[in-house]
């Protein structure tokens, strides 16, 4: 059974499971969000199940920490933008390479 740990270089910082780069907010988007069985998301993570309950009681243990995750998930770095069809590239399209 691995420990919920924060490292800067790791996951931006977000809590994660010791040993991997999986963080507690995915493992809770995952379960909680999604619907998956905590089962399924060990399977598919090959992680014990005693790794997801942990990761979900910390998530509820840190509700602000979590929005904090949340948040910076959802933000744009700066000197980038989010491009979501062909619409948005608006005149930065690449000139077609002549034959």
């Amino acid at each position: 059974m691995s420990e919920i740990v924060a490292t800067d270089d790791v996951l931006g910082g977000a809590p994660r499971i010791d040993g991997r780069r999986i963080g507690v907010h995915h493992i809770a988007k995952q379960v909680i969000d999604a619907g998956e069985p905590p089962e399924q998301v060990a399977a598919d993570y090959d992680l014990d199940i005693a790794d997801i309950h942990r990761a979900l009681a910390y998530y509820y243990d840190h509700p602000d920490e979590m929005r904090t995750v949340e948040t910076q998930r959802r933000t744009v770095p700066n000197g980038l933008r989010v491009i979501r069809g062909p619409d948005d590239l608006g005149g930065h399209e690449e000139p077609e390479p002549e034959a």
